[in-house]
Formats: structure tokens, sequence, C-alpha cells
């Protein structure tokens, strides 16, 4: 049999499909007594590199220390998201590129800072009589 004559009658490849107990599939999955999938386990090891941690908490921890400046004790979730963004930074250097989140852990840096520097200013404020903490109201 040649290249260019067609298979004989009754070869079984008729529709594509081989005989039986032969060759595999259109779709490779091979033939029959093959290994079926086992589910459960993980297909890739290497992957896309993971988000740090530490990244995502600092970047949480900073902009809870913006949304609660108005409550003094909260300067320690800025001063939390200043120190996970460094450790957060030295985690992604270290890893050779399998965690990523640079971007987070400056949004935290960023935000831990702005914070605590509102801290202190509302501080200063508050020492130096600018700001009234006095909240009496008189009624007549």
């Amino acid at each position: 049999m040649s290249y260019t004559d067609p298979p004989p009658p009754g070869s079984g490849d008729q529709y594509g499909q081989g005989q039986y107990g032969q060759g595999g599939d259109q779709y490779g999955q091979g033939g029959y007594g093959g290994q079926p999938p086992q589910y459960g386990m993980p297909t890739d090891q290497g992957g896309a590199p993971k988000s740090s941690g530490k990244a995502i908490a600092s970047m949480v921890t900073g902009l809870v220390g913006l949304l609660t400046l108005c409550c003094g004790f909260f300067v320690a979730s800025s001063i939390a998201a200043i120190v996970l963004s460094f450790l957060a930074k030295k985690d992604i250097k270290s890893s050779n590129g399998q965690l990523k989140g640079d971007g987070m852990a400056l949004t935290g840096l960023i935000t831990g800072i702005i914070g605590v520097v509102m801290v202190v200013i509302s501080i200063i404020l508050v020492a130096t009589g600018a700001i009234d903490t006095n909240f009496e109201y008189s009624t007549s």
C-alpha cells in the first residue's frame, strides 16, 4: 500500500477510528487501557508566581491605618504596614521570581507612612492647642 492509494475496504479506518485495541484517537488520549487522569494531583509545579502574603497584609493594614486616622490607637496598623512591606520586599527579592507583589508592598509602605505622619501631625496640633479637644457644649 502506498501513500497515494486509498485504504482497502474493511480496514476499520473508514471514520478515523482505527481498529479495536490499536493506537490512539483523534484527541490524543491513547487507546484502550490508557491511564485515567489522577484527580486531585497538582498538574503544574512551576506555574505562575504567587502573591506574597506579607505584601497583601502590608497593603491591607496600610489601608486600614488610613481609613481609621480619626482613632489614634490604630497607628499600630500603619506601623505594621511599614514593617510588613519591608519584610515582603525582602522575601520577594530572595524568591528568584517565585513571589510577586512589589506593588502591594509599595502600597502598604506608602499608606503606612502617610498614616504615621498624619497621626504625628494630629498629636502636634492637639498638643499646641490648634485643635480643641474639649467637647463641652452649652445650650444656654
